[in-house]
């Protein structure tokens, strides 16, 4: 109990201290297809991330409200994140036939790690980005995910 008390004390005061290492980035995140990507700060710890992603089977919006946390003191630019966010695809016709809809909309959820290299503008990140769709094929995607390389400003 104790250990997990000083975890969340160090996890609160790293965060009352911590402050984005950038502002925006754009970039690319595969694999899932290929995605644009783009990040805003809208505070010093949360951001939002939008990604356009084109794959085989057709083309996705999505949107993401993440909350980054700065835990590791050693490496002041890398964090985790987690975070909501929803979408909307379209499928091409073929697919849309098989699947009842050209479209679907869901739910998404992101956690991941983030990297800015301190003396580069540049961003890295890895994540694990879950989807269930509710209109149109209505499933769950838990496969979703990938690395992004991102330019900073």
């Amino acid at each position: 109990m104790k250990a997990f008390l000083c975890f969340i004390f160090i996890t609160f005061y790293t965060l009352s201290y911590a402050q984005a290492p950038y502002n925006k980035a754009i970039g690319v995140k595969f694999p899932g297809g290929f995605s644009v990507t783009y990040k805003k700060f809208v505070a010093d710890t949360k951001n939002l991330e939008f990604q356009a992603t084109i794959w085989n089977k057709g083309f996705r919006v999505s949107g993401l409200y993440e909350f980054n946390f700065y835990s590791f003191p050693q490496i002041p630019t890398l964090s985790w994140f987690v975070g909501p966010g929803a979408h909307i695809g379209f499928w091409k016709d073929q697919y849309g036939k098989s699947y009842g809809s050209n479209v679907d909309i869901g739910i998404d959820g992101i956690i991941g790690l983030d990297y800015k290299m301190p003396d580069l503008p540049l961003n890295f990140s890895l994540d694990w980005q879950p989807a269930i769709t509710l209109i149109g094929d209505a499933s769950f995607a838990p496969a979703s995910g990938g690395i992004a390389a991102r330019f900073t400003f």
